[in-house]
Parts: C-alpha cells; sequence; structure tokens
C-alpha cells in the first residue's frame, strides 16, 4: 500500500473513532430543530462548508475525511461486494429533507442567531442516553447494515445526505471550470490489468472512464485508490481547469 493510502485510511479511521463526539455537527435531525428554533447550527454550517470545499475539491471529503469512510472502508475486509446502482435514492431522501428544512425556518420567521454548539453538551455530541441511542441507530442502521446487505460503501451511495452538497459544489465547479483537484488518464499507458476498477471503493468502471477519457464522474471520491493502484501510472492527480 502506497504512503498516501495509509495516511489516507488513517485518517478516516481516526475520523470514524471521532464520530461519537462530532456526530451533531453532521446530523440531519439536529439541524431540522435547529430550524424550528431559529437557529444556525453546527451541521448547518458544516454542510455549507461542504459544498464550499467542493468547487475546488469535490468529494475528497468523503474519501479523505468523513467519519462514515472509516467505518465502511473497515467492512471491506468482510464484505467487498461492488455497488453498480442506486445513486438515485440519496436524492429521494435529500430533496424532501432540504424542503423541510426550508418549511420550518420560514414557519419560525427565518434564522435568527447562529450557535455552533446547538444542543451539544460542551461541544461534544453525545452527553446522554438519548443521543448515544441515537448514534447507535444511524451507525447500524445507515452505515453497518447496508454495507453488509448491498455492498462497500452503499451509505454513500444510497443513504448519505451530504453527498448531493459535494456533488453540487462539483456540478458549479464544472459549469465554471475553474482550477480544481482532479484525475487525469493516459490511455494509451493502460495495459488492461483491471486493478483500478476492481480496487475502486466506490465500485466505479474506472478502466472504462480512462478509456473513454471521461475521469469526472459524479460518485468520484478522489481518494486516489487508482492513482496508487496503477503500476503502469496511467491516472495521476492534477490541479487546473
Amino acid at each position: 500500500m502506497k504512503n498516501r493510502q495509509k495516511l489516507r485510511r488513517g485518517i478516516i479511521l481516526s475520523s470514524f473513532f471521532l464520530f461519537p463526539a462530532v456526530f451533531y455537527y453532521l446530523s440531519p435531525v439536529i439541524i431540522i430543530q435547529a430550524a424550528m428554533d431559529g437557529v444556525i447550527n453546527g451541521s448547518f454550517i458544516m454542510f455549507i462548508l461542504m459544498f464550499l470545499s467542493a468547487l475546488l475539491l469535490g468529494r475528497a471529503y468523503c474519501g479523505w475525511v468523513c467519519p462514515g469512510a472509516g467505518c465502511q472502508e473497515a467492512i471491506f475486509l468482510a464484505r467487498n461486494k461492488k455497488v453498480t446502482k442506486g445513486d438515485y435514492i440519496k436524492w429521494l431522501i435529500w430533496i424532501p429533507w432540504i424542503g423541510a428544512i426550508t418549511v420550518f425556518a420560514a414557519q419560525r420567521g427565518g434564522y435568527e442567531k447562529i450557535d455552533f454548539l446547538y444542543r451539544t453538551t460542551y461541544g461534544l455530541s453525545i452527553g446522554h442516553v438519548g443521543s448515544l441511542i441515537a448514534y447507535l441507530c444511524v451507525l447500524l442502521l445507515l452505515i453497518v447494515l447496508p454495507a453488509f446487505i448491498f455492498g462497500k460503501r452503499s451509505f454513500c451511495h444510497h443513504l448519505c445526505w451530504m453527498a448531493p452538497f459535494l456533488i453540487l459544489g462539483r456540478k458549479a465547479r464544472n459549469a465554471f471550470n475553474w482550477a480544481s483537484l482532479r484525475l487525469e488518464a493516459d490511455p494509451e499507458k493502460c495495459n488492461q490489468c483491471h486493478n483500478c476498477t476492481k480496487n475502486c471503493p466506490m465500485s466505479l468502471p474506472v478502466e472504462r472512464m480512462v478509456n473513454g477519457r471521461k475521469m469526472e464522474n459524479a460518485e468520484c471520491i478522489l481518494c486516489g485508490t487508482c492513482v496508487d493502484g496503477c503500476k503502469s501510472g496511467v491516472i495521476g492527480f492534477s490541479f487546473h481547469k
């Protein structure tokens, strides 16, 4: 394993270990409760930052930082089934969720204050039994169980309420065509070893993307697994338009 992948996996595993502490800052429920109270809370700010990060870094958050990534990639050791369809499902969750936040905020008369630590206990998420139960339900029912039933990173493909912010940020970048982190490939060097497609954490058809000279994919998390796993140096990172 290349040092870059050791670093990446170390970061996402560390992030997963910290998940109980930061759970509320990524919560899809707390942001609704905050909207009902007219408060811009921590998760509201985090989701905006995710969108902004995607303008330059695409979905690198998903590959390098997300707590759920560490959990899901650890499950690869026990369940390494590919996920090849169902990416639209997360949008069926995200759109009405955003609608609910908007409606509750409008009913409240708009946002009145900013409280990044809203409903946390000294800045920590797990402060009582109820929050612990909520965390375990999200972890087991939304992240762990789907990974075993449907395949690797099923949460990212099907259920993640954060991914659409990043995808929309990337689409905005593509529309304006400014410099950003991206993958590039030279298909002339490809020897069809299939390792890039086989090892992609997001089950993407990387080899087809290389041969089609189209490395942009809404589900690509820019983790660099294909870059570091290619012995022929076909795929690489770049930062430009």
